[in-house]
């Protein structure tokens, strides 16, 4: 730990000071800031192996160009950090290359804003391949945009005689050789894209519906996946436990399966770095049939987590996939168990259980297995000659049992699918509600078997 926050991997292209686990944090807060929560910034500094020993509260109504800080407020943490002898101090706020640069001068020590500190949990919580190149990835595209003034023995362009140079400084050497390593990078996520796909393909020939675990970092997402596959898949107590993609089947009542996917955690002002290099990963919270969105209960600032997960998922696609909310930790608040419902007809508005004891997940399943459903329906879907994109997703799912091209061009398409299949088709591949209709509804005609 101590070796990553001073600035092993691609930030040694610093020269920076070096610093030990002995951290400072600095809370700024500026106006219109959404949350103030300086007790999750403390928790991430922990998360990252760093011991906190000193905590300093400030409020700004502006930045400061230099030092975001201020100059009097410097003084005031130089201060402490040579009485605490502090080797890092951690800005809740992203500050810019320059600003960083100007604040380790001032402090004589290794300064790290909110970006950088979750940059680095992400490299020490990493395990697969596939997590390793993409927390690379963003860290390079990190690095890529403070290289300014981050050397001091720049390669200087010079004529003359001797005096020639090779015609680059420094500084544009290492944004090409960061560039290279980004465009390798980026080929062999594509390669790991492909087979995520490929896997895509492979659980819908099998027709088992995904279902995946999304929600603020440490709400309980990984617990409550081992409680839900019975397997020894460690969950801890801490932010961003989990990096890594895990999938699973899970058994539910009625006889029916599916597929359980557990993924990493969210927070609030998420780098978007981050964002862009787990896109791959992401992608699989887009294409399931059912999120589960695990809410810290308890949590005092629960509706503002609510609501930094919901942009992500709006920010990656996933808006339009069916979510259900599960209250986790009822066992800390001391609330009953079972399913929620709300308004005047009672529609569902989550379950809340303890993922922990156990207290709640049967109605869970049964909430799940009762959306997914083992029936099958039978629709006539009636596409126009332009959406045989449509057409195609159909037979390739083997959904199809007969198809009729009517005398104005219609194609009219027998199906027999899932009811979460259809929605899927509905939310996400734009099929329009009109174009489906009830078999039972309609008047007695044969439909003309064409299915291939």
């Amino acid at each position: 730990m101590a070796d990553r926050l001073r600035g092993s991997g691609p930030a040694d292209l610093f020269e920076r000071p070096s610093g030990g686990e002995r951290a400072l944090v600095v809370h700024v807060k500026l106006p219109g800031d959404a949350l103030d929560a300086p007790e999750e910034f403390e928790a991430l500094a922990e998360s990252a192996g760093a011991e906190v020993v000193e905590r300093v509260r400030h409020r700004r109504n502006l930045p400061d160009p230099r030092t975001f800080i201020g100059s009097g407020k410097v003084e005031e943490i130089a201060l402490r950090v040579a009485e605490q002898q502090v080797g890092l101090v951690l800005v809740d706020q992203p500050l810019s290359a320059v600003q960083e640069r100007n604040l380790e001068r001032d402090l004589g020590c290794r300064v790290l804003d909110r970006t950088g500190l979750i940059l680095d949990i992400f490299a020490q919580r990493a395990r697969s391949f596939e997590g390793r190149l993409q927390v690379e990835l963003a860290q390079l595209r990190h690095i890529s945009s403070r290289l300014v003034r981050g050397w001091s023995h720049l390669e200087r362009q010079k004529g003359g005689i001797g005096l020639r140079g090779p015609g680059e400084k420094q500084l544009e050497l290492d944004r090409r050789m960061i560039g290279g390593r980004i465009r390798q990078i980026e080929r062999r996520l594509c390669k790991v894209r492909r087979a995520r796909e490929e896997g895509r393909k492979s659980r819908r020939r099998r027709q088992l519906p995904v279902v995946v675990l999304v929600g603020y970092t440490n709400a309980g997402k990984t617990t409550l996946f081992r409680r839900l596959t019975a397997t020894d898949r460690a969950g801890e107590d801490r932010l961003f436990a989990t990096l890594d993609t895990s999938w699973r089947r899970v058994d539910l009542p009625g006889g029916a399966g599916a597929v359980l996917a557990d993924t990493v955690g969210f927070i609030s002002r998420l780098p978007h770095d981050l964002v862009e290099a787990f896109r791959s990963t992401l992608e699989e919270v887009a294409d399931a049939d059912l999120l589960l969105h695990v809410i810290d209960a308890g949590a005092e600032e629960r509706d503002h987590q609510i609501e930094q997960v919901e942009a992500v998922l709006t920010e990656i696609g996933a808006d339009a996939v069916p979510t259900l909310r599960v209250y986790n930790k009822i066992d800390l608040c001391e609330r009953g168990a079972g399913v929620v419902r709300s308004g005047a007809d009672g529609d569902l508005d989550g379950v809340r259980l303890s993922a922990v004891t156990g207290e709640g997940v049967e109605a869970l399943l049964e909430v799940v297995a009762e959306y997914l459903g083992p029936s099958r329906i039978r629709r006539l879907v009636r596409l126009s000659p332009a959406q045989g994109r449509l057409r195609a997703q159909l037979f390739r799912a083997g959904h199809v049992l007969a198809e009729h091209c009517t005398d104005g061009g219609t194609l009219e398409l027998d199906v027999e699918l899932p009811v979460h299949e259809l929605e899927r088709l509905h939310v996400r591949e734009g099929l329009a509600r009109e174009e489906v209709a009830d078999l039972a509804a309609l008047p007695p005609r044969s439909i003309q078997s064409g299915a291939r």
